[in-house]
């Protein structure tokens, strides 16, 4: 029998890239106290500051706090001042952990990581049977968590920038269209639209029942609900208004027939009525996506737990996957019977794509 033969250099730097996993998955958890108990948000603006006074400030028991604090220095979330016996909240880290207005705010995601973990015997039980796991079936940690998480991102592009990309569309929804905003989730991409385009009308449909409650809750909260109107959906049966555009904000692809959902669209589009996809970025070839990204990792994994299982749940007859790319989408919408497509722009996060009958 011959002899496996291990390259020791190889495998040390393995471990070590596998122990730094599970030292960020554990950071994750640490990110996530610290939001929650307002510690970073106590640290923001404050200069280097105690574990006393910051236990004070937040309202915590020091001993934790302290032990809370040693953890953040030691994966350089936060500075520690040997000197003074200090530690500091850099303002660029505030940005990530302190302020929940900033397009880069982050710990909402976590909460999304807590719910894979939660949901793992469904996932596994998915492996092994070939069968979905649709959306309401996730803890509902993962609903918020993935509202909060894109709600900052769409709040730093999509009126500013994403919107503009589109082909005379700010110069319609600025005289007054129907807009539709399918899978809408909590109902924030809706609402940045509504805000602002006031003479315009913006239908949010998603058939997840909780999340339009929430979304409903978040328009009245945000003064737009006399011109916002959200309604429990499919994709292929919500209300025809002949929609001067139609938006798939990161959930075409979470579809069992993306397909189907697209020749409805064509069904209530107002003639010269744009489609805004937005998709998570993706090349079309796989080696294009394994150079090594974070993202990509992030996104095939999210793919595995949440998108795939959910579009299994509805049917699957395209699992897309939430690295789909931009040609297997572009075909989606020439089945469908489109003939016009195009990337209108993109960030590291995402793709945007418009199309037209």
């Amino acid at each position: 029998m011959s002899t496996l033969v291990i390259d020791q250099t190889k495998l040390e730097a393995f471990v070590a890239r596998a122990f730094n996993d599970l030292s960020s998955a554990q950071g994750g958890v640490m990110v996530s106290l610290g939001s929650k108990l307002g510690l970073y948000k106590a640290m923001a603006g404050a200069g280097p500051i105690s574990s006393r006074e910051l236990a004070a400030r937040a309202g915590c028991a020091e001993r934790y706090v302290r032990e809370w604090l040693n953890s953040q220095a030691a994966g350089g979330y936060v500075t520690y001042h040997a000197v003074s016996d200090t530690y500091e909240l850099p303002p660029e880290h505030a940005m990530v952990l302190a302020d929940e207005e900033s397009p880069v705010y982050l710990p909402p995601a976590w909460e999304v990581n807590a719910s894979l973990w939660f949901d793992e015997a469904k996932t596994l039980q998915a492996f092994r049977t070939g069968r979905g796991v649709a959306w309401a079936e996730h803890d509902g940690r993962m609903h918020c968590g993935v509202a909060a998480f894109y709600r900052n991102g769409y709040r730093g592009s999509l009126v500013p920038q994403w919107l503009p990309a589109l082909d005379g569309v700010i110069a319609q929804l600025e005289s007054g269209i129907a807009v539709a905003d399918v899978g809408c989730g909590h109902g924030h991409s809706t609402i940045l639209m509504a805000k602002a385009f006031p003479r315009s009308r913006f239908h949010g449909f998603d058939a997840h029942v909780a999340s339009i409650e929430e979304a409903r809750r978040n328009a009245e909260a945000a003064g737009v609900a006399n011109r916002v109107t959200f309604e429990v959906a499919r994709a292929v049966d919500y209300p025809d208004h002949q929609y001067g555009l139609i938006c798939f904000f990161d959930c075409l692809h979470d579809l069992g027939d993306p397909v189907g959902a697209v020749r409805y669209v064509g069904q209530v589009l107002a003639p010269g009525g744009t489609v805004m996809l937005v998709e998570p970025f993706a090349h079309d070839r796989l080696e294009q996506n394994l150079s090594p990204s974070p993202v990509a990792r992030l996104y095939y994994a999210g793919s595995t737990t949440i998108c795939c299982p959910h579009a299994v749940s509805e049917g699957g007859s395209l699992v897309l996957g939430a690295q789909a790319g931009e040609a297997r989408l572009a075909e989606v919408f020439r089945k469908a019977g489109f003939t016009h497509f195009r990337r209108a722009a993109e960030t590291p996060f995402n793709l945007i794509l418009e199309a037209r009958r």
